[in-house]
């Protein structure tokens, strides 16, 4: 394995992932980088566009992500293992299929529910999603 990406939203089981993540890059005889990312979903609202630019609308996603990676820095810092962290936005399924080609990504780790507030599921809805969408194999942490 050269790259593992990691989705989070800072939740348990996404912190769970990370630590597999981190456990799996460390045994890899060659260098592995672990590519921690957190996926904004756009505002989808035509009136949101009228108000704010997309400057501002970008600057608040980059805060409301980096909030959730800042979190996880001292894991990944006290780890020792090459890591990368990102903000993207756009829906889940699509940026992490995207981000697992843009940066070769061999391996994703993650969460099997998220801070989602949609109670009773086996398996989340963006695990479900993301799972379907990437030809890659696929760690779940519960």
């Amino acid at each position: 394995m050269r790259n593992i990406l990691v989705p989070t939203d800072g939740s348990k089981p996404a912190l769970r992932a990370l630590e597999l993540a981190i456990s799996m890059a460390k045994q890899q005889i060659e260098t592995c980088t672990v590519h921690v990312v957190n996926v904004q979903s756009p505002i989808i609202s035509n009136n949101v566009s009228r108000f704010f630019s997309a400057d501002v609308l970008t600057s608040y996603y980059d805060d409301e992500g980096k909030a959730i990676l800042d979190t996880l820095i001292p894991t990944l810092s006290a780890s020792g293992v090459q890591h990368q962290t990102h903000v993207a936005v756009g829906t889940i399924d699509d940026v992490i299929k995207r981000f697992i080609t843009e940066h070769q990504c061999d391996h994703l780790i993650m969460g099997t529910r998220g801070l989602s507030p949609v109670p009773g599921l086996l398996l989340g809805s963006a695990a479900t999603k993301i799972i379907h969408a990437v030809d890659i194999p696929v760690t779940l942490v519960k």
